[in-house]
């Protein structure tokens, strides 16, 4: 392989469907990447090995079954082949229990990432029922506008606490006046944008929002992207009364269907990210020759 044509391949869950990248930002990104004369390979499943100069794991599960990891670990160099785990019970440092003593108000959410909607998609073949069942999220949270929000613990129905797949967090809102706001941190090894999402509703999403900043990301989310071994994803966080507060991880971020120069040049900044990881793969395959 010439420098000109190095390879990226990016792994992704055997049931994902083939027509389906573009609906993730990696799809966008791998336009970039051919743009810059990389050859990209998208890999369903872990059957077929391709020869690879960076490999990108794009498993969408809350929990990466243990083959796709060890597939990874035949590459030169394996992007977030160190990231297993997204749930929120496996980062969150404000889960609540029925006893715990906070009175402040608290918000319940879906522990899988992106209310579990992947696993119900993913999932739901017959030789993956077991684990289906296990974290298949169950009626009520089907996205992110059924979390809800309650004034003290003691308002959260008792059965919220003994469901699998829900937690429930402190409510620790970062406020602009009237405004809820969530910052959100993208990036692609050191290549990186954040912006800072406001809205009237305290479910901030893309849907609902009224105001969108570019802001500099707050060292210490950065540092927390690193000790996660994160080299590819997003973090959704505030500043609550000027503390970083993490609220969501993710490591197969979506795409939105719009297009615009604004966006896509977000996603050309993210996307040079690549040579870096281009540049490892290099010098490791020198030290090795």
């Amino acid at each position: 392989m010439t420098r000109s044509r190095r390879r990226v391949a990016v792994l992704l869950h055997e049931n994902e469907r083939r027509d389906g990248v573009d609906s993730y930002a990696v799809g966008h990104l791998a336009e970039f990447w051919r743009q810059d004369g990389l050859d990209v390979r998208f890999l369903w499943g872990v059957e077929e090995r391709v020869p690879a100069d960076v490999l990108l794991v794009h498993v969408n599960l809350s929990v990466v079954p243990d083959a796709y990891l060890e597939f990874a670990r035949g590459y030169p160099v394996a992007l977030n082949a160190g990231v297993r785990d997204v749930r929120k019970s496996a980062f969150s440092a404000n889960l609540l229990t029925p006893g715990d003593a906070w009175d402040g108000p608290v918000i319940v959410k879906s522990d899988l990432n992106y209310a579990g909607r992947p696993e119900r998609k993913l999932l739901s073949s017959r030789t993956g029922w077991l684990r289906s069942r296990l974290l298949r999220p169950r009626r009520g949270f089907r996205s992110q506008l059924d979390y809800r929000v309650y004034a003290r613990l003691a308002d959260v129905p008792r059965g919220c606490f003994r469901r699998h797949d829900l937690v429930i967090e402190r409510f620790l809102p970062e406020r602009d006046g009237e405004l809820y706001c969530v910052r959100t941190y993208q990036f692609l090894g050191p290549s990186q944008t954040t912006v800072r999402i406001a809205s009237r509703s305290p479910i901030v999403s893309t849907g609902n929002h009224c105001r969108v900043e570019s802001i500099e990301p707050d060292p210490a989310i950065v540092a927390a992207r690193h000790a996660m071994a994160f080299d590819y994803g997003k973090f959704d966080y505030v500043l609550h009364e000027g503390r970083p507060v993490l609220l969501d991880v993710n490591k197969t971020t979506g795409a939105a269907a719009r297009r615009d120069a604004s966006l896509d040049h977000e996603r050309r900044l993210r996307a040079a990210g690549i040579h870096a990881f281009l540049d490892d793969s290099a010098r490791a395959s020198g030290a090795l020759a």
